[in-house]
């Protein structure tokens, strides 16, 4: 190491982003041991060089070997690394692009969207590892900057130390013998590195199932026929047409005439063309320019990027010039993508596929629920704006959220390789309700954690399904990480809570104490069939779980409020934005304390006392106690008047 770097090690050049919502806080840089830099600088950029690659002999051969490789850093991707190295896997993280978060990364900007999207049965809002993303940017970038969106994402991964993430690296081998992949290869032409990766499991999260492709996985592409599965939504006749990819753009208000000039290639946009696309704002335009769909996403990439160029282009050109938009003449672009934001590629084919009807709700639940979607079921023609005489979309809502299954995760015929995202295994028609975001995410957080699980007991997804017990455990393990799955509650028989009594300093008529233990930790809005709720005195409000014998408890988990009848996305939208709080939600426990009383004894002694919280989900660890009583005392909340907790787990 030299002085540089030394200094870098102690705090003395730059700054942290770290915050740490289990415990105290996060070990600030000048803290840092030079042990500790070299093995987080060895995470973030490997360099264990060996030989000289074959036929490549200006690249660096650099040898890694881990539990679980995640291919692709989009939602997915970014949620299934999380996961599985917060269940104790070995991951490592290969991303294509120089930052995460796919399509809502700063490269593309669209907003996530998912189950919250009902307005039937509101408060479905998707839990775990994305609402804890969520409320950290809520809380933290109130400006709705998507560059520290970028940040954010990109300080959860790093500061993970069981991950290491490859930037700038694209995977493009796999090395596949009686049907498991026994390595992947994958490229950094900015470092000049070959990156040899082995593991025990492999998940596909690029959404054009790259890592599939490579390893032979069985794929598909396009709409089903409408009598392969009897959707009624399906096409007649099977095609390998997708839904396109869009190009969105962000522009603001200058205060003065701001003129604008299109180049040659620009489209000429006409009101014919409008005809089914409405142009009322433009702070954030416009999903509906969408190109490719009738070609190959994966390979016309270039023509597709081209074209929704000249389309955006031109479309503002109608704006500004057109004189149909007179309030338009002091607004100027500030921002246009230069990544073509994709819907749809490969599939690839699981033990089941996803269909219509699964959605609908027609063929009962999936014994292996591991995640919920619930977006509508959105079609879009593959012409896209090629066809202006077709509405954009063609929106079924769901009556109910959904189960996605576990079978739906792992491939058919590569008894080691996982997936989430856009590629999971799906119908077409099912597929225009996957793709979202927001089920993106939570399938990204499945999918993690199964594999670690696979990794850890050294059995294959397909096993894990077959064998009941280990089933359950992943389901229970998915709901004590806070994922939600419909219809399943928390029976984990390592949950000492399950075994106390509860009692409380008050509580809402509606709202009991004893409701902390019922297993459930959300509520449909307006309702407290499942929190405990009582009004904030001038000494705050207390809760307390007691045992008849004394109890030995090392762990104490926490569930809030967060407010899931909203919704709460990063969006560049101002009416999308509109009802979203950027800042902690206000039902959310601000300030608490967490304290014992030991057997025999009349005081308590503090375990954790908390201020500023704003996370729905809080886990603290600590020495041993024997405790004959346990207490949650809440100061503060972060404005409302009811202290509220869903569950208190020991």
């Amino acid at each position: 190491m030299d002085r540089r770097d030394f200094l870098a090690s102690i705090g003395l050049t730059g700054y942290s982003l770290l915050v740490s919502v289990d415990g105290p806080p996060a070990t600030a840089a000048a803290e840092r041991s030079a042990d500790d830099y070299r093995r987080d600088l060895e995470r973030i950029a490997p360099t264990a060089r060996l030989t000289a690659a074959p036929q490549e002999r200006n690249m660096t051969l650099v040898e890694l070997d881990c539990d679980v490789v995640v291919a692709g850093g989009g939602m997915a991707g970014v949620c299934a690394a999380l996961s599985a190295a917060r269940n104790g896997a070995k991951v490592v993280l290969v991303q294509d692009r120089s930052r995460l978060g796919g399509n809502s990364s700063s490269e593309v900007k669209m907003h996530i969207v998912g189950a919250s999207c009902h307005k039937s049965r509101p408060g479905w809002r998707e839990s775990g590892l994305l609402e804890e993303i969520r409320l950290d940017d809520a809380a933290n970038n109130p400006q709705r900057c998507w560059e520290l969106w970028d940040l954010l994402l990109y300080d959860k991964v790093v500061s993970e130390p069981n991950i290491t993430l490859l930037l700038d690296t694209t995977l493009y081998d796999a090395e596949v013998k009686d049907g498991l992949i026994e390595s992947v290869t994958a490229r950094c032409d900015r470092t000049e590195h070959l990156y040899h990766i082995r593991a025990k499991v492999y998940c596909d999260c690029t959404g054009d199932s790259r890592l599939g492709l490579e390893a032979g996985a069985e794929m598909r592409v396009g709409h089903e026929a409408r009598a392969e599965f009897g959707e009624s939504l399906a096409a007649k006749v099977a095609d390998k047409q997708t839904q396109g990819c869009s190009i969105l753009f962000t522009a603001r208000d200058f205060g003065k005439p701001m003129p604008f000039q299109p180049p040659k290639w620009a489209r000429r946009i006409t009101e014919k063309h409008l005809r089914f696309r409405s142009v009322k704002t433009w702070e954030y335009g416009y999903w509906w320019i969408e190109w490719g769909g009738d070609h190959d996403t994966v390979r016309d990439n270039e023509r597709i990027r081209f074209e929704l160029l000249g389309i955006v282009l031109g479309v503002w050109d109608h704006i500004k010039n057109s004189g149909k938009h007179p309030t338009s003449a002091n607004w100027a672009m500030d921002w246009i993508g230069m990544l073509p934001g994709k819907r749809e590629a490969r599939r690839l084919v699981g033990d089941h596929i996803l269909t219509q009807n699964d959605l609908m709700g027609l063929n009962g639940e999936f014994e292996d629920a591991v995640c919920i979607g619930g977006w509508p079921l959105d079609e879009h023609p593959p012409t896209g704006f090629d066809d202006p005489d077709k509405p954009p979309f063609a929106s079924i809502k769901l009556k109910e959220v959904y189960n996605v299954p576990l079978r739906s995760l792992y491939s058919k015929n590569v008894k080691n390789l996982m997936m989430a995202g856009r590629n999971v295994s799906a119908s077409h028609v099912a597929f225009t309700s996957l793709r979202v975001m927001g089920t993106c995410s939570v399938e990204g957080q499945a999918t993690g954690t199964a594999a670690a699980l696979c990794a850890r007991w050294q059995i294959s997804p397909r096993q894990l399904y077959e064998n009941k017990e280990k089933l359950k455990e992943l389901q229970q393990t998915l709901l004590r990480d806070d994922q939600t799955v419909k219809a399943l509650k928390n029976e984990d028989a390592n949950d000492l809570a399950r075994t106390a009594t509860v009692k409380a300093s008050a509580e809402l008529p509606e709202a009991a104490a004893v409701h902390i233990l019922n297993g459930w930790v959300r509520d449909e809005p307006g309702r407290f069939d499942n929190q405990w709720a009582a009004p904030l005195g001038p000494d705050g409000a207390w809760i307390e779980l007691a045992w008849d014998k004394p109890t030995t408890v090392d762990r104490v988990q926490l569930t809030f409020d967060s407010g899931f009848q909203r919704e709460l996305t990063l969006s560049s939208s101002d009416e999308i934005t509109n009802g979203i709080l950027r800042r902690p939600q206000p039902e959310t426990v601000k300030d608490y304390t967490l304290s014992y009383r030991a057997p025999g004894a009349s005081d308590w002694t503090e375990l954790v006392k908390i201020a500023g919280n704003h996370q729905r989900l809080r886990r603290h660890e600590f020495k041993p106690v024997k405790a004959a009583a346990l207490r949650v005392h809440v100061h503060a909340t972060n404005g409302d008047d009811l202290a509220r907790i869903f569950e208190v787990r020991c």
